[in-house]
């Protein structure tokens, strides 16, 4: 059984539906790739899967259950958790208070906590700033904050929203890595990105979108040289 599905997903905002109809599942342990134009309903769609909209139509099955009208807290309960493409974490605190607020909202001791943020912390080669406040860090290393927070309780399916836009070479390998690791340990992923090279390389599988719709859906080299998938959104099919 699939451990996400979304059935004929819909939301309209003033009367334009941002997304029309979409269907698609994500299999355990798999990283889905979710791709598309700039303005094609990709974050309208994890936003709706996350609980930070309600959709207008359709719903979705997480776990063989309609998590459709769950609040945000409830779904990351679940093990269903969101980084967003314009990092959210507290720059007043410290990296690693950071982290150990995430742990403790999930559920964790504050020594369970506190362990798992320094094991984090060097795998994502942050040990060095835990004690800046994030609001002193660069724009690549919060989002490897972000990374940590996410994982500090391992979540059943982690959404990724462009963590690799405008990062440092460096730290988008660390990212790319990190995502390797757990992907290999039965993580499951579903990856919003414009990098192509990394889609292809991470992602067996993906859905296309375009002006809200599901375009193409398969393996993810048949998804980037179909008709309707060059002529929306590649241009061509050279680049793959």
């Amino acid at each position: 059984m699939s451990l996400l599905m979304t059935r004929g997903l819909s939301i309209h905002f003033g009367g334009v539906a941002a997304v029309d109809d979409v269907s698609f599942a994500v299999e355990e342990g798999e990283i889905l790739g979710l791709i598309g134009p700039n303005g094609s309903g990709k974050t309208t769609v994890l936003n709706m899967l996350s609980g930070f909209l309600q959709p207008d139509a359709g719903e979705v099955i997480f776990a063989g259950e309609n998590v459709t009208r769950l609040t945000t807290v409830e779904l990351a309960r679940r093990g269903l958790l969101r980084m967003f493409q314009m990092t959210r974490v507290f720059g007043r605190i410290t990296t690693l208070d950071n982290m150990l607020v995430a742990g403790m909202a999930m559920g964790l001791t504050e020594k369970e906590t506190n362990q798992r943020a320094q094991v984090l912390l060097e795998e994502l080669a942050m040990t060095h700033v835990q004690y800046l406040d994030a609001g002193q860090l660069s724009g690549g290393q919060r989002k490897l904050l972000e990374f940590g927070m996410c994982f500090i309780k391992p979540p059943r399916m982690a959404l990724l929203d462009e963590p690799f836009a405008a990062v440092h070479p460096v730290m988008r390998e660390t990212m790319a890595n990190f995502i390797r690791r757990r992907h290999a340990m039965g993580q499951t992923f579903v990856l919003v990105s414009h990098d192509m090279p990394i889609v292809v390389e991470l992602c067996q599988r993906s859905v296309c979108m375009n002006a809200g719709k599901v375009i193409a859906v398969g393996s993810t080299r048949s998804v980037l040289e179909s008709t309707p998938v060059i002529e929306a959104y590649l241009g061509s099919s050279s680049h793959v």
